[in-house]
């Protein structure tokens, strides 16, 4: 397993971006980064995993629902250092605009806590702003494909 904290190269990931009209299923983090706050469900890529499969599992995995990948919404780096300037976690994360296939909405794995929230709820939400706005521009792209109307 890489080194997550740390790491000597950048860590691929993916989120799952679920919604229920225009509601979208958040979880609260166990982990660092971003600890307590909340984010889209997802983690990393094991080696030898499709994108596709990876999202599938962590959407399970983290909120026990099955979900079918429609298309990549978005691809994004997050790089955090620590007070020193070193570099403590590297991602660069896809984001998949997902739709739900079977299953009930259960916290598990990672996520502490997980729910719907309107899109005008996420600011007042303890949420990093690149969140929100990647969600925004994904929603705005599920609605431009003519999808949940």
């Amino acid at each position: 397993m890489k080194k997550r904290q740390y790491p000597d190269r950048p860590i691929c990931a993916v989120g799952a971006v679920i919604f229920d009209a225009a509601s979208v299923l958040l979880v609260r983090r166990g982990k660092p980064p971003g600890q307590d706050q909340w984010s889209i469900p997802g983690g990393a890529v094991r080696l030898g995993e499709t994108l596709e499969s990876a999202v599938v599992r962590e959407a399970l995995e983290e909120t026990g629902l099955e979900v079918s990948p429609v298309c990549i919404g978005k691809v994004l780096e997050r790089i955090h250092r620590d007070q020193d300037g070193a570099i403590e976690f590297h991602y660069i994360i896809v984001d998949y605009l997902c739709e739900i296939v079977a299953g009930v909405p259960v916290p598990s794995s990672d996520a502490k806590d997980l729910a719907f929230f309107a899109l005008d709820q996420l600011n007042n939400l303890e949420l990093a702003q690149e969140t929100a706005e990647v969600i925004r521009e994904i929603y705005r792209l599920k609605e431009g494909r003519g999808e949940g109307r």
